[in-house]
């Protein structure tokens, strides 16, 4: 092979077809008269100009990729190669369609080994993404299986192949580029001997596909986080909280963010005027604010623009007790989170009783989960949670001791890596020496991430401040999250054993 001084990928155009017609030959050896003819391509380049590329070295073309775009739901069943492509018209390509069908790639032997056929997909993977479509599909040929075919199954020869058992040239490649196989095709290709007319339908699946909408509606991919450390200090009444809450909701919401978090309990220094209670009747005191601190923030919400997780409050249900957030979304509707681990403290002072129910909440920036304090130390909740697509976890929290404070923050990095979110932490500082069991805080505010090349090296994407009251604002990229699923160096949420072992929600009781 001569020296290689140029490599260029080009569209396909109509005066490339008497060189790409010897360049079909000389890849198909096994197939000498499976070429595609002048009408054929002229054809393709008229209906779908994008989908046919070439990449040329030296300004010889090396290799090819054609490609249609059809509608998934016709590749439910089996179907043939000439089927998929219409008997060869391929009147089957739809503009309105939602999957790219490969129908051809080759390269020239003599330049094989360049990993050329990379850029083949790479581009293919691009124009996917460019035109929202769901994903890739085509019938791969399996070209060893004829040596095999009297010893096992095409399945069994699958799956040796991907045990890396035995090697074939085509699927080896398919594999190594992010294509799954989903299904065995029975007489694909007609002539393909090498195959016994088997093929193996490969799929790639756009990690950036949006379903399109009835509505003019977009999921936001980067988002903007205001994290509030409270300051704990003495206040005139619900009002003078309301007004500090409205403050810093006001400031986040002026950085365009999207959250605002305020810590758990940041309500609580209106207990100093029930000091003359018991610690159990104060804090029932302080239940019978919830309600309507819950249609403030709601207020808030809409007329800031701002979606708000409310840290947590306590709340009367019946005769029990219980820690209990809000998600105020900006679209004006309100629901609740609850705290299903309550610590011992709240259980011994203040009778204090676990939830039960716990979800993921669908918002205009994706799937989010809220895990109050002492839960994020139970790995099993964030793993639930993920396993329900959540996106970002926030942790309002509420400890008196540095060594507190670092269980809540250790567990909640740990969150972060093993169940491949972000995780945002807010708290209070500072000291209440007028209310009973809430006498100091710790906190430091902080936005974790997964450990991979595209996050900070050390999982922390911001942090606030130690013990000072301050709002933290961090911007978070969810598509970074698809990628890190699909190409990590790792990928805990993939390579999770649930062939050992399992984890499931219990339908939990009423409250």
């Amino acid at each position: 092979m001569e020296k290689i001084e140029n490599i260029e990928l080009q569209f396909l155009s109509l005066q490339d077809y008497e060189e790409l017609k010897i360049a079909m030959q000389e890849a198909y050896t096994s197939m000498p008269y499976a070429y595609w003819g002048e009408g054929h391509i002229r054809n393709l380049i008229s209906i779908f100009p994008e989908g046919q590329v070439v990449v040329k070295v030296n300004g010889e073309i090396a290799g090819c990729a054609l490609s249609l775009i059809v509608d998934s739901e016709k590749l439910e069943g089996g179907h043939s190669y000439r089927e998929v492509t219409g008997n060869y018209t391929f009147n089957t390509h739809s503009d309105e369609g939602d999957t790219l069908y490969g129908i051809d790639v080759f390269i020239k032997p003599e330049y094989r080994g360049l990993r050329l056929g990379r850029r083949l997909y790479d581009y293919r993977k691009e124009l996917c993404e460019q035109k929202n479509l769901k994903g890739i599909a085509f019938g791969g040929r399996i070209p060893n299986y004829h040596k095999y075919a009297d010893k096992m199954s095409p399945k069994e020869y699958i799956q040796k192949v991907r045990d890396r058992e035995i090697h074939d040239p085509v699927l080896n490649f398919q594999l190594s580029n992010d294509f799954h196989p989903t299904r065995v095709l029975k007489s694909y290709l007609e002539g393909d001997a090498a195959s016994r007319e088997y093929a193996v339908l490969l799929e790639w699946d756009n990690i950036y596909y949006e379903k399109p909408r009835s509505q003019p509606q977009s999921v936001k991919r980067v988002v903007r986080l205001g994290l509030i450390q409270w300051q704990m200090r003495l206040y005139k009444g619900v009002e003078d909280v309301m007004q500090q809450a409205e403050y810093f909701i006001d400031a986040v919401s002026g950085y365009r963010s999207d959250f605002a978090l305020f810590p758990e309990f940041f309500n609580a220094p209106l207990m100093a005027d029930y000091n003359h209670l018991n610690e159990s009747e104060s804090i029932r005191k302080l239940a019978e604010y919830t309600e309507s601190m819950v249609e403030k923030f709601s207020e808030l919400s809409v007329s800031y623009n701002i979606n708000i997780i409310t840290g947590s409050m306590p709340l009367m249900i019946g005769r029990k007790l219980y820690n209990v957030g809000y998600l105020c979304k900006r679209d004006g509707t309100v629901e609740r989170y609850e705290k299903l681990h309550v610590t011992p403290d709240e259980a011994k002072v203040w009778g204090m009783a676990g939830g039960h129910h716990l979800r993921t909440f669908d918002t205009d920036c994706g799937k989010i989960g809220v895990l109050i304090c002492y839960d994020v130390e139970f790995p099993e909740l964030g793993r639930l949670l993920a396993d329900e697509g959540m996106d970002i976890l926030f942790v309002p929290f509420l400890t008196d001791t540095q060594n507190g404070y670092s269980r809540v923050r250790n567990c909640a990095q740990a969150r972060a890596i093993e169940n491949e979110c972000y995780v945002a932490i807010a708290g209070s500082v500072g000291n209440l020496p007028k209310v009973h069991n809430m006498d100091i805080q710790f906190a430091q505010s902080m936005v974790f991430t997964p450990c991979d090349f595209s996050f900070p090296t050390n999982g922390i994407k911001a942090e606030a401040t130690p013990n000072t009251e301050m709002i933290l604002v961090v911007d978070v990229d969810v598509d970074l999250l698809r990628e890190l699923n699909r190409f990590g160096s790792v990928r805990n949420l993939r390579d999770r054993r649930t062939d050992i072992f399992s984890l499931s929600k219990n339908e939990g009781k009423s409250s």
